[in-house]
């Protein structure tokens, strides 16, 4: 009985802490959604580093972004191309901050954060990149008016 005990002990911690550890790096698992006569809005919370890293959905499928201002495109690991239906087009030259690297243009159908929606959008699959973050880059941001304030970010597509 003792065994039994405490293998549902270390179970049930192991299944705490890495939900904890989950919620530190991307405390907006499920994304706040609102929409006013002036657009479409979200409102993400800081993570612990700092960055804002929320759930989202590209062509359907679930996927994790960290909002990247420093990246022109949407930036998506190769490895993930597959799984989101991406496919893999012209292989180009980027400068990253790990130097230069050969990436593949690619078009994402639909992505999606909690009520912003894009169709149609560039971006492209590197392999260079390991796990499975994808970086939201300013192809998408500069479509949206932010607002920081209180360790929160509100991005917005306004009504035009």
């Amino acid at each position: 009985m003792w065994v039994i005990f405490w293998c549902l002990t270390l179970a049930a911690l192991t299944y705490y802490f890495n939900d904890s550890l989950t919620k530190k790096y991307n405390p907006n698992q499920v994304v706040e959604s609102t929409i006013s006569d002036r657009g479409k809005s979200i409102v993400l919370k800081q993570n612990k580093r700092g960055h804002y890293v929320a759930n989202g959905f590209i062509n359907g499928e679930s996927v994790i972004f960290l909002l990247d201002t420093g990246a022109t495109l949407i930036s998506i690991p190769a490895h993930l191309g597959k799984k989101l239906g991406l496919s893999k087009g012209k292989t180009y030259p980027v400068s990253t901050a790990n130097g230069s690297i050969n990436v593949f243009a690619t078009k994402i159908a639909s992505l999606e954060i909690g009520t912003l929606r894009f169709n149609g959008i560039e971006g492209h699959l590197n392999p260079g990149m390991d796990g499975n973050t994808i970086l939201l880059g300013m192809n998408a941001l500069k479509h949206l008016e932010l607002r920081q304030a209180n360790n929160s970010l509100t991005l917005t597509i306004p009504n035009y």
